[in-house]
Order: C-alpha cells, then sequence, then structure tokens
C-alpha cells in the first residue's frame, strides 16, 4: 500500500486530470498544485503516464467494487436488474471525478496511454452482462443494454436536461463536481426514468401483435 503522501499526490492528480485531462494537465502542473518540486513528485508516483495510470487504477478499484458488491446480492428478477442499475448510478453521482476521467478518453483524452479500456471497462461490462443475460428477451442485445445504461447515466449527469416545462429548473452539473443543493429532485426524476427504461428493456415483444 502506497504512504500518505504518495497517496495525496495521486488525489491531486486525479483531480487535475479530471478536470483538465491528461493532455491539458503537466506534471509541473500537479506538482504546483501538491505543492513539491518536481524530482519530489517524479520520485514518488513517477511520469505523467505511470501517474495517470495509477489515477485510473484506483479509479477502476473503486467502481469495480461497487459493482461487484451489487452482483454479490443480485437475484434474477426484474428488481434486481433495477437494482444493479440503481447501483451504478448511485456510484457515479458520488464519484464525479471517476466519470469526469473517462469522459476524457471518450473524447480521445490521453491516447498515447492506451489499453485501459480493455483493462478495466471491458471486464466490467462484460460481468454485467453475463450476470442479466439469462434475464434478457430474445430481441434485447446484452452488451448494448448495458452500454444503454451507461450512456445515459453519464450523459445525464455530466450533461444535464432542459425540461420542457419552463416552471422546472434545469439541472446541469459541471464536470467533476457533486450534486448541488437543488439537484437531488433531479436524480430521484432520473432515477425513476431510468427504471422504467430498464423495465421496458426486458418486457418481451408480444409477438402475437407482430
Amino acid at each position: 500500500m502506497s504512504d500518505p503522501e504518495t497517496e495525496r499526490l495521486i488525489g491531486t492528480a486525479t483531480r487535475m486530470f479530471a478536470e483538465l485531462g491528461f493532455d491539458g494537465t503537466s506534471t509541473r502542473l500537479i506538482a504546483d498544485a501538491a505543492g513539491v518540486d518536481m524530482p519530489t513528485l517524479l520520485a514518488r508516483v513517477g511520469t505523467k503516464p505511470q501517474l495517470y495510470r495509477a489515477v485510473m487504477h484506483r479509479a477502476d478499484e473503486a467502481e469495480r467494487e461497487a459493482l461487484r458488491s451489487a452482483v454479490a446480492v443480485y437475484t434474477p428478477s426484474r428488481q434486481g436488474i433495477i437494482e444493479l442499475a440503481d447501483a451504478y448510478l448511485d456510484f457515479h453521482a458520488s464519484h464525479p471525478h471517476v466519470m469526469a476521467l473517462w469522459l476524457h478518453r471518450w473524447m480521445g483524452d490521453a491516447a498515447d496511454v492506451p489499453g485501459l479500456e480493455d483493462l478495466y471497462t471491458r471486464p466490467l461490462s462484460t460481468l454485467v452482462a453475463e450476470t442479466v443475460r439469462d434475464q434478457v428477451p430474445d430481441d434485447v442485445d446484452p452488451d448494448y443494454l448495458v452500454w444503454t445504461v451507461v450512456w445515459c447515466v453519464f450523459g445525464f449527469l455530466s450533461g444535464g436536461i432542459l425540461y420542457s416545462d419552463p416552471e422546472r429548473t434545469a439541472f446541469r452539473r459541471s464536470r467533476g463536481e457533486g450534486l448541488g443543493p437543488g439537484e437531488p429532485t433531479a436524480l430521484a426524476d432520473f432515477r425513476r426514468h431510468l427504471h422504467t427504461l430498464v423495465d421496458r428493456l426486458f418486457t418481451p415483444v408480444d409477438r402475437e401483435r407482430d
């Protein structure tokens, strides 16, 4: 296990990478934000790519623990599937820096640090897809089902929503920031929508009506 000072430096880098991306963050910027000199930073956490890999590894550890815990208590039912979706939403709502790190990669950030999707993302999405596969209707692809939840959660938490009713307050949040005072209501509304979406995807098509 790393010592507290190393963990502090990795935590500083996590915030910087989440806010500015790998490409927009220099080791000098991280050192200055952490209040150390460059030789100290390099001695403790290595080069910028090595530090970035350490940051992404810790982000994956946190997400993996949350999803594996949810899978461990999963029951093969619609409610069980909804609870898996809830676990994913709850994790990213409470860990905005993890989502921000991956959003940067989705836009081509850190192209010179390849392979993290196969190392981290694929095993987790495969775990969930295989967990629910036997419950999925024949006309629904388990991989697309899992990624539909991912896309919706990331889209809502990063892009927010503008309601058609002007009396409802729009939901927006800055990248990497947690939920604000007025946002639990929007999160609850989105959760209900997500439940409905997942439930519909698990509703078999009535072939007699085709």
